[in-house]
């Protein structure tokens, strides 16, 4: 295949699946809609403190950028928009499964620790002491 002929494809592949990447908007904003709820009606009731959702979605600053046309910042402020909803419910559900079960996954080949579950302290696996100190501190006193 002649290398002009091949850019000249790609370039209209681009152009044909470009709408596919605003096809998940919809359904970004409904689960956020939803993490919100979630975490504003349960978090309280756990004793969890809330995701501060700004840090997490509200940064969209690749829109202020002079040199970018309006299609282009309004393509960032999408991709920042969909990464920070799923960055804000990633914080979501490692706050909601430390309370629930606080213990880090079994260590096996191809799965690596998370660094959330590192970083909140979970108990290790298998250590039932650890679990019991971190979570369960007035169990079997």
């Amino acid at each position: 295949m002649d290398y002009r002929k091949d850019i000249s494809f790609k370039r209209w592949l681009r152009l044909i699946t470009a709408p596919l990447v605003w096809v998940p908007l919809p359904f970004m904003l409904v689960l956020d809609l939803t993490c919100v709820i979630y975490e504003y009606v349960c978090f309280p009731i756990y004793g969890i403190e809330l995701v501060k959702r700004k840090e997490y979605i509200l940064v969209m600053d690749r829109a202020k950028l002079d040199y970018l046309n309006g299609l282009e910042k309004l393509a960032c402020m999408y991709c920042g928009y969909g990464n920070g909803v799923l960055r804000y419910l990633k914080e979501i559900a490692s706050r909601t499964e430390k309370y629930w079960c606080g213990i880090m996954h079994e260590s096996t080949p191809g799965f690596r620790i998370q660094e959330d579950q590192v970083r909140q302290k979970f108990a290790r696996y298998g250590d039932e002491k650890d679990l019991l100190r971190k979570y369960h501190p007035n169990r079997n006193k």
